[in-house]
């Protein structure tokens, strides 16, 4: 195990005294699902006064424009909650990024609202692990850094988003602008029960395809129409025809049609792309340029597509290895073996590699069966991790570089 200096010691004992717990089970209390706005503006207002005790400027900043294709076709704005956005020494020579999103993925009327806490040290709630027990020791982390000798040596940016869960559509460009000039990202994805951190990642691209076609009588002169929905699922096989082993492709639903006697002139297809490389990104474009105009041109029809690919690969590149190796060594100088491997999910960890700076995603509490009503926390592991990312950050800070 690395030896631990005093004021590493010290740094270790205040990062895991802070009040993590408390601030988990009031926060998690307040439902927060993306499309609650009114949720999203009262957990804002709680996290700005939590983390209020560090210095620099709080700001809550609104979101940028974001558009949403409904089943008539439509295309409409949506609207997102503000994000917060904390500068602290902003003209420091070493300056790091710490994100994490408010957002929870149970709406306002789901029927997972209660927190539990249980036997086994767990605690079942809302957003307990993904991620409101993240936040919680980012901001003890943080508040232990800034108690320590360390805080002088080192800005830092925290940017709490409010749709990450949702694809970051309104967040992206304040992140990838906080990006910029940072040594290194820390952002609080849950780790995994067994503390597992996530390696590399794949993107995703998620698409709306506008099918329009001519109604007609079913009986009477079918021929006279142009059938939107068959026009909708040969464009979902042949997208389905680029599935390989670096890309996968889920033609997931498919909105249109009415009556049995009339030939439909609207459909709206749903396709979601898992690429692992920039490459397969490119490649799943070309099939859906390729797609749209064959399928237009053979079944008369008109189609736009809306959507993109909101979340690159990230890969483990010079960089990564090294914050992961600064990281696994911190943790080893607590008594952790850290490890991670790939992971087929996205997060905001995503987009800030693809601005060049290193990042390790998965720095939040050990938990799992998120996105369900089984979702745990670990408690203890809300010291332990507030512990591990207080030293890594201190460490980065007396080296001065990554």
């Amino acid at each position: 195990m690395d030896q631990l200096s005093p004021a590493e010691l010290t740094l270790i004992e205040m990062a895991r005294a802070q009040p993590m717990l408390a601030q988990v089970e009031r926060w998690s209390t307040i439902n927060s699902g993306t499309r609650n706005l009114a949720g999203l503006a009262s957990v804002a207002t709680e996290l700005a006064d939590a983390f209020s005790v560090l210095p620099g400027e709080i700001q809550l900043i609104a979101p940028e424009p974001a558009e949403s294709v409904g089943t008539d076709g439509i295309v409409s704005a949506i609207e997102h909650g503000r994000h917060l956005h904390l500068s602290v020494r902003p003209d420091a020579a070493v300056r790091m990024l710490f994100t994490g999103h408010m957002d929870t993925v149970y709406p306002v009327d789901h029927s997972f609202q209660a927190l539990t806490m249980r036997d086994d040290g767990t605690l079942n709630g809302p957003g307990v692990a993904d991620m409101k027990g993240g936040l919680a020791l980012m901001l003890g982390a943080l508040t232990a850094i800034e108690a320590s000798p360390f805080g002088p040596r080192i800005g830092y940016d925290v940017v709490i988003n409010s749709d990450e869960e949702t694809g970051s559509f309104s967040s992206a460009a304040l992140i990838a602008d906080m990006a910029l000039g940072k040594v290194a990202a820390l952002t609080y994805e849950p780790a995994l029960p067994d503390g597992t951190l996530a390696g590399a990642r794949g993107g995703t691209g998620n698409f709306s395809i506008v099918v329009r076609g001519l109604s007609a009588h079913a009986g009477r002169n079918p021929d006279d129409g142009r059938n939107a929905i068959l026009a909708a699922a040969d464009i979902a096989l042949r997208l389905a025809e680029a599935r390989g082993p670096r890309l996968a492709v889920n033609p997931a639903r498919i909105d249109g049609g009415g009556p049995n006697n009339v030939v439909p002139d609207l459909a709206v297809l749903r396709v979601n792309f898992r690429p692992a490389t920039l490459d397969e990104i490119k490649r799943a474009q070309a099939q859906i340029d390729s797609a749209v105009a064959m399928v237009a041109a053979k079944h008369d029809v008109r189609i736009e597509v809306h959507g993109g690919f909101n979340r690159p690969p990230k890969p483990i590149d010079a960089g990564a290895e090294m914050l992961f190796g600064l990281v696994k060594s911190s943790g080893a100088a607590l008594g952790l073996d850290i490890g991670w491997r790939h992971s087929g999910g996205v997060c905001d960890g995503n987009n800030i590699a693809a601005c060049g700076v290193p990042v390790v995603d998965t720095m939040g509490a050990r938990g799992g069966a998120i996105h369900s009503p089984d979702e745990f926390l670990i408690v203890d592991s809300l010291p332990e991790r507030a512990a591990l990312s207080a030293l890594t950050i201190a460490r980065i800070a007396q080296a001065g570089r990554l």
